[in-house]
């Protein structure tokens, strides 16, 4: 209830972010890669599909948080894609929704919210 109750007063404030970084272990080689996501984009690791549909991190003025809304699904040769994860993931609790997997291990490691693009001039033209 506790970390429900956290989670929903803070995404209120939460700003919204465009990208997503990523870690995984395949515990068949011991090997941890570091991956981006864009918003709606997707991403391969090993037989897994990640998509990106939302995330979000806290103002600076909080503690920090990010969290991701994520699909991963495992697509096998010869066999029918199946969705194995479909929820947020929050990069301080990696474990309160994480992806149960044999062979990979996936978490969030940051959402990142893109500078804020502005075409108007910086100073006022004389």
């Amino acid at each position: 209830y506790w970390q429900t109750a956290v989670t929903a007063s803070s995404a209120a404030f939460a700003i919204p972010g465009d990208k997503v970084i990523m870690q995984g272990l395949d515990k068949v080689t011991a090997r941890i890669s570091t991956f981006e996501i864009g918003l709606e984009e997707e991403v391969s690791f090993g037989t897994l599909r990640i998509r990106l549909r939302s995330c979000d991190r806290t103002p600076p003025e909080e503690p920090p948080e990010s969290a991701a809304f994520l699909e991963i699904i495992e697509i096998r040769p010869d066999e029918r894609p199946e969705t194995l994860f479909t929820g947020w993931m929050f990069a301080s609790s990696p474990a309160l929704s994480a992806l149960e997997h044999p062979v990979y291990d996936v978490w969030v490691k940051e959402c990142v919210v893109s500078a804020p693009t502005d075409s108007a001039p910086a100073e006022p033209a004389q």
